[in-house]
């Protein structure tokens, strides 16, 4: 966790200062800072309810013999001190921790490769003004009611702020106590308050240990010399000159522990790893999308249909009826010819040379009144043919074309020597010399595009430089009932052009702008399915719907009716169910 866990104290002196504070790094130390594997390791035994374990991988680091006195710690000052009766109180001092030269504690975390470091001011200038802010906050104006308890506070500039405030018994001071904070800094607010639990748990733990030891201190001074009564009797004697020049005592004397800032160290290093662990990010995506569905569905049914493939009879099909789902062939032959099933007729020397790259590509190849006449045709659920010698050219026009439409609308046999009903399949590819009925032709449901050889080079460009051999090609595209330019058509398909025709929008861009226009319509869809299947609702009620959801033109209404087939069976299902449990539970009361 990126976050600084400091020791404060208001000092009767001098206010608010920073005792002590644990900050990580995942950098190398700052000079000084401590170096080699030091004895003292601290095995902390697991805490239940925090579900960490410290092991010997981290490891509370001594001062080394022979440190070099070059501290992060920075040097004790006059101004940093505690004077009491007119001396400097170098080790009896209040306002410090560590002594001059000390070079601090530092625990490794091999797993991580983390370091946490203790010293009594962090050594960036940045941090030292944040921690010396939030210090000041936290023994001043940020305190809840009874000056004793947590508080959140903090803002953007200068992080937010966890904060602990608590008192410690002392003999000599005023009201026989100090007061002392512990703060948690850090400039995730989500991540720190999602911590509160855990913080306040843990740090209360600290703290009353803390109490504890000082508690033991006080009685036994308590027992030994009275402060109550000696001051009672020495009401006209100077405040300062009653304590006998101690009003600034450290927190180990208070507490009677020598070791006590090695173990504040590891009790904070193991705060800072235990809140770092506990929580951690995950990419929660929303409910699965209908193509999402549907290819799931499609998987669970091909593997059935795998299992069954035994070599038996049964599973032998012509090569003439292709076996076809939606989206998908399916094929028993080995990998490198089931895209092609008994097509060694055509000619397969132009493989992989002129494929289609995208829409925009299509668009630009094809015209676009052309291109506008074909994504019409698929977008209304109509039969799409290709007639060419080069199969990769037609599949790559099918792969284009397809993501205009939702998975479950997509019904493909990319390479036929015969023609196949529109049933079977909207896209339909065949070789030149496969005739196609008259009526089909004749159709305002099919659309068919002949790719022959180009009259003259270059009539076609291409986006890029080097792929230049789809200009020996020309694209004639026919139907029965071609698309007037000034018709309206689906709203989708007027959006879809809109957003190739803009260049600003790379090829990325717009692919994500297809799902997100599917998405929608999908949505419609569903709304509809719901509202005319499920709920059998009148027709003049299906139109007002249609008007609510913008989809009342004749071709929008065509589109959403044709889209319905490629709902997902887990969709539909789930509705009738839905609809079905009022009606039992009705029946059992």
């Amino acid at each position: 966790m990126n976050a600084i866990v400091a020791l404060c104290h208001f000092c009767e002196l001098h206010g608010p200062r920073t005792l002590f504070c644990t900050e990580v790094l995942h950098s190398p130390l700052p000079q000084g800072a401590g170096s080699g594997d030091l004895s003292g390791h601290n095995e902390p035994a697991e805490d239940e309810e925090g579900g960490i374990q410290m092991s010997s991988r981290i490891r509370s680091h001594s001062p080394a013999e022979g440190a070099s006195a070059d501290s992060s710690s920075p040097g004790p000052k006059k101004s940093d001190m505690c004077e009491a009766s007119g001396k400097i109180c170098l080790q009896a001092s209040g306002c410090r921790s560590l002594a001059g030269g000390h070079p601090g504690y530092v625990s490794h975390d091999k797993e991580t490769s983390i370091k946490y470091v203790s010293h009594q001011h962090p050594n960036h200038p940045q941090l030292f003004s944040i921690v010396r802010q939030a210090c000041v906050r936290s023994l001043s104006c940020e305190v809840c009611p009874g000056r004793e308890g947590p508080i959140f506070f903090g803002d953007e500039q200068h992080g937010f702020v966890f904060s602990h405030t608590f008192f410690i018994k002392d003999s000599l001071a005023r009201g026989f106590q100090r007061w002392y904070s512990i703060i948690t800094i850090m400039m995730d607010r989500i991540y720190l308050i999602n911590s509160w639990p855990f913080l306040l748990g843990k740090i209360r733990g600290i703290i009353d240990e803390l109490q504890g030891k000082a508690l033991k201190v006080f009685e036994a001074e308590q027992f030994g010399c009275p402060q109550r009564a000696q001051r009672m009797n020495t009401a006209f004697t100077p405040f300062l000159h009653q304590r006998n020049g101690n009003a600034a005592r450290s927190l180990t004397s208070l507490t009677n522990d020598e070791n006590l800032w090695a173990c504040l160290h590891t009790s904070f290093a193991w705060l800072l790893k235990a809140c770092g662990s506990r929580l951690t990010e995950k990419l929660l995506e929303g409910a699965p999308t209908e193509d999402t569905l549907v290819q799931m569905e499609k998987l669970a049914d091909l593997k059935e249909e795998s299992e069954g493939w035994d070599g038996s009879e049964e599973g032998e099909k012509s090569s003439s009826q292709p076996d076809v789902v939606e989206g998908q062939e399916l094929s028993k032959s080995s990998p490198e010819t089931s895209l092609m099933p008994d097509c060694n007729s055509w000619n397969v020397a132009h493989r992989r040379l002129s494929v289609f790259r995208s829409l925009r590509h299509m668009r630009q190849v094809l015209g676009a009144s052309a291109f506008r006449m074909l994504a019409w045709h698929v977008l209304m659920g109509n039969q799409v043919i290709w007639k060419a010698q080069d199969m990769d050219l037609v599949q790559s026009a099918f792969d284009v074309l397809r993501t205009m439409l939702p998975v479950g609308c997509v019904r493909i046999i990319p390479c036929s020597e015969q023609y196949e009903e529109a049933y079977r399949c909207n896209f339909l590819g065949l070789s030149p010399h496969v005739p196609i009925p008259p009526h089909i032709l004749a159709s305002e449901f099919a659309v068919l595009v002949e790719v022959r050889a180009a009259t003259r080079s270059g009539l076609y460009p291409t986006l890029f430089d080097e792929e230049q051999s789809l200009n020996k090609y020309e694209f004639v595209v026919t139907s029965g009932s071609p698309v007037a330019a000034d018709r309206v058509g689906p709203t989708i398909l007027n959006k879809i052009e809109a957003a190739l025709t803009n260049q600003n929008l790379s090829v990325d861009v717009v692919d994500q702008c297809l799902v997100c226009l599917k998405e929608e319509w999908m949505n419609k869809v569903k709304v509809l399915f719901k509202f005319t299947k499920v709920d059998s609702r009148p027709k003049e009620d299906t139109q007002k719907l249609l008007s609510i959801l913008g989809a009342a033109e004749e071709d929008n209404v065509k589109l959403l009716k044709f889209w319905m087939t490629g709902l997902s069976k887990t969709y539909k299902s789930h509705l009738m169910s839905t609809v079905r449990s009022p009606t039992s539970s009705e029946s059992r009361n």
